[in-house]
């Protein structure tokens, strides 16, 4: 039996210049698993503690020394013999080690890294691919990217409220050909936004953060670029949000950016509603705040025959909260975030849960990325059917979706897309 001899920390930088966590966990056969950890712009307040050091003289306080200390004197020593192969094992340690609800002792950055690691040895020590130790033999389920090609809210320095326009291909026969079309259409808007003296500089997830007149008219764009690159808008590729609403909710309403007018929950809903009637939508997230309960319940006995409803803030990759939107019908579809719960293993009771309360999941990148592609596996492990990894721009983001060609090439024809399942709510 192999075990592990040392895990190591260090302070590395993420794809938006900031401070991450990145493991090293070493076995006695000399295997090295390593993994880092991205981090969020937009959070949700229940996702486990991301511990920075707050130290202001130091990276505007953003440090991940203490971090990085807790992996390598606290975690380190406890997790020494211990069977790489025994995950759960490995993650019920680190949630004792760290012994409070969201990880603020040693900092869900801290465990995800040494948890993602030692996955990594494991799949190392026995000679196959990540996403097979992950999945079994069943793993054969391609992801539909949700590619974010207009960047707002916390992610770009501009005038939309709205935080991610995302382009879904999923028309096409395979990944590798969803990718083709995604990063196609891509490049269309591009030339569009140049064509009317738009911007095309990029947000935080490589997704053009330009101005626009309002939200319809960043719609309207898309519909030029996907029918500019040869496709068909609903039928081809059709459109996501994300509205990140928790962005403009106070005191129970809605406010936009620089507006006056406070929004209802069943206002916000009704504007939910006349936009898919007159765009190919289907899929939005985080349409209503994480403690709107009622009016994720609106939301969804309305909308969610016709659409996915994601949530990310409201259920940030805890089964506790997860059961709730369940027992209370609140969204039909949750967004899965490694490091808002802290461990693979809390990860993977949270992927099994949707499924089986009949939830679609989507495996999710952060704002602040790093080249590690552990999602890209992770994704076609737990047969999830969709991914958010950004634009296909940045090394960060392509990284990802470049893996899941090569996990697509590898099954030699024995994979399948899951195109056809993301539509399947929609009438």
């Amino acid at each position: 039996m192999s075990y592990i001899t040392n895990v190591h920390g260090r302070e590395v930088l993420d794809s938006r210049g900031f401070p991450t966590v990145e493991v090293e966990v070493t076995l006695d056969s000399g295997i090295v698993g390593k993994a880092s950890v991205p981090s969020g712009s937009s959070t949700g307040t229940y996702e486990a503690h991301e511990l920075r050091d707050c130290d202001s003289g130091r990276y505007m306080g953003k440090g991940v020394l203490k971090a990085v200390q807790n992996i390598n004197e606290i975690i380190s020593p406890a997790l020494r013999g211990m069977d790489p192969l025994e995950q759960d094992q490995i993650d019920t340690a680190l949630i004792q080690l760290d012994g409070t609800l969201h990880k603020k002792k040693l900092g869900a950055n801290a465990t995800l890294g040494v948890s993602l690691a030692a996955a990594r040895t494991g799949a190392y020590s026995k000679n196959i691919p990540l996403w097979r130790y992950l999945g079994g033999l069943n793993a054969n389920l391609l992801p539909v990217p949700l590619m974010n090609v207009i960047n707002g809210g916390t992610h770009a320095n501009n005038n939309l409220n709205i935080q991610e326009f995302l382009i879904i291909p999923h028309g096409a026969p395979s990944f590798t050909e969803a990718l083709r079309m995604g990063a196609e259409t891509y490049h269309a808007l591009s030339r569009i936004l140049t064509k009317y003296n738009k911007s095309t500089g990029t947000g935080d997830e490589g997704g053009f953060a330009s101005d626009f007149r309002d939200q319809e008219e960043v719609l309207d764009f898309m519909l030029m670029a996907i029918r500019s690159a040869g496709y068909q808008p609903g039928k081809d590729i059709s459109i996501g949000l994300d509205i990140a609403a928790n962005q403009f909710y106070s005191k129970g309403a809605y406010q936009f950016h620089g507006s006056d007018y406070k929004y209802t929950a069943s206002e916000l809903i009704d504007i939910y509603e006349l936009m898919c009637e007159k765009y190919p939508i289907i899929s939005i997230e985080d349409g209503l705040a994480e403690d709107d309960w009622q009016g994720w319940i609106d939301m969804t006995k309305r909308l969610s025959d016709k659409i996915q409803l994601i949530g990310d803030d409201i259920f940030v990759t805890h089964t506790d909260r997860l059961q709730l939107g369940m027992d209370r019908g609140a969204a039909n579809a949750v967004l899965v975030k490694p490091n808002q719960i802290g461990t693979l293993t809390e990860t993977l009771k949270l992927v099994e849960m949707a499924r089986r309360g009949g939830y679609k999941t989507i495996i999710s990148h952060r704002s602040g990325e790093t080249a590690d592609c552990f999602i890209a596996d992770l994704a076609v492990a737990t047969g999830a059917g969709q991914i958010k990894s950004g634009a296909p721009r940045g090394i960060e983001r392509l990284r990802k979706y470049n893996r899941l060609i090569l996990i697509e090439e590898s099954l030699q024809g024995r994979s399948h897309f899951a195109g056809a399942d993301i539509t399947t709510r929609r009438k």
